[in-house]
């Protein structure tokens, strides 16, 4: 099992709160939602639409963005 940083249920949930790294990983970063179920490309890299961003970002350069408890 490989770790994409999203879970597969997170990736097929549209509006998602994300930190997306569209270059490498840990780079330039953008906090946006999930605009699009994820998909895989040909090369069977799995990837998803983010908003602020064009194209599909892997989901290994995803990260979702976990809300504070306030327990």
């Amino acid at each position: 099992d490989e770790d994409f940083g999203i879970t597969p249920v997170e990736a097929m949930s549209v509006g998602t709160p994300v930190v997306a790294y569209p270059g490498v990983r840990y780079g330039r970063f953008v906090y946006g939602i999930t605009r699009s179920l994820a998909w895989n490309l040909g090369d069977g890299t799995p990837v998803v639409l983010v908003q602020g961003l064009s194209g599909g970002i892997a989901l290994t350069h995803v990260d979702v963005v976990r809300q504070a408890s306030n327990a």
